[in-house]
């Protein structure tokens, strides 16, 4: 009997729309689920008469695999795939490859791909991102890992993948946790297009008293310029629906945000790497002070502010609040990227910026015509330092920069929060500045700890100390390395 030519754990949305996906690219899919009656209740509908086989223990499972076997675990991300993976080890055999297709965290992928490759098996992390319709239609997909998987799942992985001008939205990444990583990144740009586009929305629904059928036809508007992405399109969606009571079905929902981590671990990993990634973390704090909704209930009773008030040219401003949207994208995506170029160095993954820029352009939630623009910026230069400064972004920064500048005053002074606008903007004022007063700094990190500074009429790495009260020793710390 022909075996399978891969198997998938995991019955949840992601993984019953991905297995429907492989089969209809002409694969053979054994599946599998700890609990097996949504093993049968799969088999019985969405799976009748395809070429779909279940499995109702691991080792019936791995029993009707090629070699070499392929399992691909689409579970949540943790201890149940930490729990799979010990369980089938002993179940394979050398050259054998496990996929985790989950949102894992890439330091544990880094581990577990040691662990697997110790055993004589292959391991491969790869961020699968699309949500239900793409798993089931063409998600992007970023695998990483043993490289010598590779061959054997690309067949599977570029077919079943979105295809932009041909070109599958899938490509090899780079070792151990590097595909987790690049899906955790694209998170969190995420992070930070969702929270602008909130803002956007916020402004108009209460600095400009706009209903949502209203905001929802500027959303749309925008969906046809340079701003058109897959969030652009949803939010015009979703704005526009109305319920069975004929409400806007946005306006009766809770502002009180959730969140599954990735956002945090972005954070996490920028301080470590030491990359200013100040948007994408506005952004998880927005969603995090969201959450306090009885708290800010009762602070906006006892602490009073004036209300918004606007009196100015409405389309203007409208106008303004898009090209201050484009604006601080292209910060989220330079600050995602500086980001990558960090964690690539650190771990020595020679990533392919370009790549995966191509790789987000088709299935994945950032989806966008801005991302062919951004692969192009590579391509031309490979060593670019900072996305902003490739032509097209610097351009569209300067245009946008009047703009820009008239929204985020505009939502301090009448109090409506745009942490994401107002970060993003500070960033750009932050990096294109000659001058920081970063020199005070030093100063006083000298005056108070000896930790030495540099001079600007001395050579770059050699340190100075001051005995600023004429008091102190000589003894200072070490020089920064």
């Amino acid at each position: 009997m022909k075996k399978n030519d891969i198997g998938v754990i995991g019955l949840a949305v992601m993984g019953e729309n991905l297995i429907l996906n492989i089969e209809s690219k002409g694969f053979s899919v054994s599946i599998y689920n700890r609990t097996a009656q949504k093993v049968s209740q799969l088999l019985e509908t969405r799976a009748r008469g395809k070429n779909i086989q279940g499995a109702y223990s691991l080792e019936e499972f791995v029993d009707q695999l090629e070699r070499p076997r392929k399992v691909m675990l689409l579970v949540k991300a943790g201890d149940a795939v930490e729990d799979l993976i010990n369980q089938i080890i002993p179940l394979l055999e050398p050259g054998d490859i496990i996929i985790d297709g989950g949102n894992s965290n890439y330091l544990d992928t880094i581990r577990r791909t040691e662990l697997v490759e110790s055993k004589g098996l292959l391991y491969i992390g790869t961020g699968v991102s699309g949500g239900e319709e793409g798993a089931l239609r063409g998600p992007s997909i970023m695998p990483g890992g043993s490289k010598q998987a590779w061959p054997h799942v690309k067949p599977i992985f570029q077919a079943i993948a979105a295809k932009v001008d041909g070109s599958p939205c899938c490509d090899w990444v780079g070792d151990n946790g590097s595909g987790h990583y690049v899906k955790m990144i694209h998170n969190g740009i995420e992070y930070g297009d969702i929270q602008l586009i909130c803002e956007a929305y916020h402004l108009m629904r209460d600095l400009l008293d706009m209903d949502s059928g209203e905001i929802a036809s500027k959303f749309a508007y925008w969906n046809q310029t340079d701003l058109s992405s897959f969030l652009i399109e949803i939010t015009a969606d979703i704005l526009n629906y109305k319920n069975e009571n004929g409400i806007y079905e946005v306006d009766c929902i809770l502002d009180r945000a959730g969140h599954k981590g990735t956002g945090i671990w972005t954070g996490v990993t920028a301080l470590e790497l030491g990359v200013p990634l100040t948007l994408i973390c506005e952004s998880v704090f927005s969603r995090i002070l969201s959450s306090m909704k009885d708290d800010r209930v009762n602070a906006s009773k006892v602490i009073t502010k004036a209300a918004p008030v606007f009196n100015g040219d409405k389309n203007a401003f409208i106008d303004d609040i898009g090209k201050a949207l484009l604006a601080s994208k292209i910060v989220s995506y330079a600050q995602g990227f500086e980001l990558l170029k960090a964690a690539s160095a650190s771990y020595g993954w020679e990533l392919d910026y370009g790549s995966i820029a191509l790789m987000w352009r088709g299935g994945c939630i950032i989806r966008s015509v801005f991302l062919g623009t951004i692969k192009e910026a590579f391509e031309r230069d490979p060593g670019l330092k900072n996305l902003m400064l490739a032509l097209y972004f610097r351009q569209k920064l300067e245009q946008s920069l009047p703009s820009w500048r008239r929204v985020a005053s505009t939502a301090i002074l009448n109090g409506i929060p745009a942490p994401a606008f107002c970060s993003a903007l500070a960033y750009f004022d932050g990096y294109t500045c000659a001058n920081l007063p970063a020199n005070l700094l030093q100063a006083m990190r000298d005056y108070f700890g000896a930790h030495l500074y540099e001079r600007i009429d001395a050579p770059r790495g050699q340190f100075f100390h001051t005995n600023w009260t004429g008091k102190g020793g000589t003894t200072t710390a070490a020089p920064p390395s």
